[in-house]
């Protein structure tokens, strides 16, 4: 099974930005620990701080990977052109955040990517994305 995790805009600065919010792990570090825990699954990782770059990553997997892990971040609330990607691939996408939206200002609680998602994990910090491999395998 090859599944690639995608992260938007900020999140290359996890372990530094905002740590009340988002913890002290780098998501390198994280990574690392997910590939060794499930070294049957093909994993790739990917992120960008540009909208474009990140359609385009979409495009480029959206059919021939088993699955994506999308945070997609403030890009979320946001991008048209994302949630578009996502609505032209074959792949599913599981939307993921780090922090529950739900709980923080009222524009991050639209998401132009969950219309088009095969599901959603929120607040569950850095586990939504190990939450999110789980929920690819049959």
């Amino acid at each position: 099974m090859k599944i690639i995790i995608i992260n938007g805009p900020n999140l290359n600065l996890l372990g530094k930005r905002e740590p009340g919010i988002y913890g002290s792990l780098t998501f390198d570090a994280y990574f690392d620990q997910l590939k060794k825990k499930y070294p049957d699954i093909e994993l790739e990782y990917f992120q960008s701080n540009i909208e474009g770059e990140i359609i385009d990553k979409i495009h480029e997997v959206g059919f021939t990977c088993d699955g994506i892990v999308l945070n997609a971040a403030a890009y979320t609330h946001t991008s048209v052109g994302i949630g578009d990607a996502i609505k032209s691939i074959e792949t599913p996408v599981v939307e993921v955040h780090i922090s529950n939206v739900y709980q923080r200002e009222e524009f991050r609680h639209n998401s132009y990517i969950s219309p088009n998602a095969s599901g959603i994990i929120v607040g569950f910090g850095l586990k939504g994305y190990e939450l999110a491999l789980l929920s690819f395998q049959k």
